[in-house]
């Protein structure tokens, strides 16, 4: 069965990430009712600390040494996270942005997954070397400040260029980004950002 991956990196169901979420995905399974939607919230499955035996273990394959037992337990948690990612035929990331970044948890989630030998491979002549296979990705991201016209009085988008870049580095490169805000400030704008979105959002899953 095809199969849908949605990152729900939110922790409040009633965000405006998640919201333009739900829509994306009413529309998704309207389109594909046949398709499968794995929902890996990251605030209520276990990520696995980047700390120890995993980084013992991401540094021992880079050097081409063997694991001892807690590295090789360690690494197969994130070949667990790995293979559910690789399997999807589609990646949906909804998230909020959160101090012009990411939240913690979706950074987390890419530090256990970016391992050697997983997610890319190192090549004296080439480089760096992407693994994962390119599939359609949509990303929904949910800023206080208005970044999708320019109304963001002088303050960054840090996420979306690493999003990009990390996405990239793995091998997907075809992402759409669809930006919601601004969420803070006078209700008006709020309201007509989050329409703009879902009419976007509704219009690209029915060929998603």
């Amino acid at each position: 069965m095809a199969k849908l991956l949605h990152l729900s990196c939110s922790p409040r169901s009633d965000s405006e990430s998640s919201a333009g979420a739900r829509v994306f995905l009413d529309g998704f399974r309207r389109a594909r009712p046949d398709w499968d939607v794995d929902v890996m919230d990251l605030w209520r499955e276990r990520l696995p600390e980047f700390s120890g035996a995993i980084v013992e273990a991401k540094y021992a394959r880079m050097k081409g040494q063997a694991f001892d037992e807690p590295q090789q337990d360690s690494f197969a948690e994130a070949e667990r996270m790995v293979l559910r990612f690789a399997l999807a035929d589609r990646v949906l990331i909804s998230t909020p942005m959160w101090n012009f970044g990411i939240p913690y948890k979706l950074k987390q989630w890419f530090d256990v997954i970016v391992q050697p030998g997983l997610t890319f491979r190192f090549d004296p002549s080439l480089g760096y070397v992407p693994l994962l296979k390119d599939r359609p990705t949509m990303v929904i991201l949910a800023s206080g400040s208005d970044f999708a016209t320019g109304m963001n009085r002088g303050r960054i988008d840090m996420a979306t260029p690493y999003l990009r870049e990390i996405l990239r580095f793995v091998g997907i490169s075809n992402v759409h980004f669809v930006p919601i805000g601004p969420t803070t400030g006078p209700q008006q704008p709020i309201e007509a950002a989050r329409e703009r979105a879902h009419q976007r959002l509704a219009a690209m899953a029915a060929s998603f």
